[in-house]
């Protein structure tokens, strides 16, 4: 999956950065879960790698697992919350937009 990052506060932390990610969804007796990695980079070329999991209470979260440049040293977590889903365009395609809430400290 692909897609751009957009912050409540136009220019604020993380706006506008671009990300990709690889992960596995599962479903077995009826119960949900799911790992994703995702690689984020921002303008100036710095990028942020991030993990999330699908938990038994069907909560995701967000965890910072390491980062360059401004990044390198970064805690962040959080929560997200599927806004979808939303119409498939394609078949073969899946389409939905996250909010994303947590903290964050820089090093």
């Amino acid at each position: 999956m692909t897609g751009v990052v957009r912050s409540t506060i136009p220019g604020g932390m993380f706006d506008r950065h671009t990300f990709r990610c690889v992960g596995m969804n599962a479903s077995l007796d009826g119960k949900a879960t799911g790992t994703t990695v995702c690689e984020a980079i921002d303008e100036d070329g710095d990028k942020r790698l991030s993990y999330f999991s699908l938990g038994s209470d069907g909560k995701v979260a967000r965890e910072n697992v390491v980062g360059t440049g401004k990044y390198e040293g970064m805690v962040a977590r959080g929560a997200v919350l599927p806004l979808g889903p939303f119409p498939v365009i394609k078949a073969g395609t899946f389409q939905d937009c996250n909010h994303q809430s947590g903290t964050y400290k820089l090093k």
